[in-house]
């Protein structure tokens, strides 16, 4: 059902990312998954790279979105279906910001959003939005996430 969802939205979960240092992408604990920081990564490659600024704010949300699609990917090879999930509890989101960009928000409302959009009301998760001096491989923006689920 979830799945159905993300086609129709024109979404293609791609290969879970494999971790880029010493740290397992995802773990459960209870009826909990904790899942690391996601970056927007397809492929291999980086898609969205550098310093946040009120220039580029569309492409960082972007760059967010990617990160809460590649979340969607660890949660469905680790839980074996989207369905399983009963809540998005938590995002954590960092955003790779110039100084004088203020609006990380708005950056990570995309990741937000969609997993509004994808889940209804079991999307609706608490947040952090900061700002960082720079991220894994000059990513634009990561995320990571706490996700409810059941067998």
């Amino acid at each position: 059902m979830i799945e159905e969802k993300i086609k129709s939205l024109g979404i293609t979960l791609p290969t879970p990312p494999t971790p880029a240092g010493s740290y397992i992408p995802a773990i459960k604990t209870g009826n909990l998954l904790f899942i690391s920081g996601q970056i927007p990564m397809e492929e291999g490659k980086v898609l969205f790279t550098g310093k946040v600024t009120d220039e580029n704010l569309k492409t960082a949300q972007k760059s967010a979105r990617m990160c809460a699609i590649n979340l969607l990917s660890q949660i469905k090879r680790e839980l074996g279906s989207l369905d399983k999930v009963t809540k998005i509890v938590r995002l954590s989101g960092f955003v790779n910001s110039d100084a004088e960009f203020y609006q990380h928000p708005k950056v990570i409302n995309a990741a937000s959003d969609l997993f509004f959009e994808i889940f209804g009301d079991k999307g609706k998760h608490s947040r952090i939005a900061v700002g960082v001096a720079c991220l894994p491989l000059n990513s634009m923006t990561e995320i990571d996430a706490v996700i409810e689920f059941s067998e």
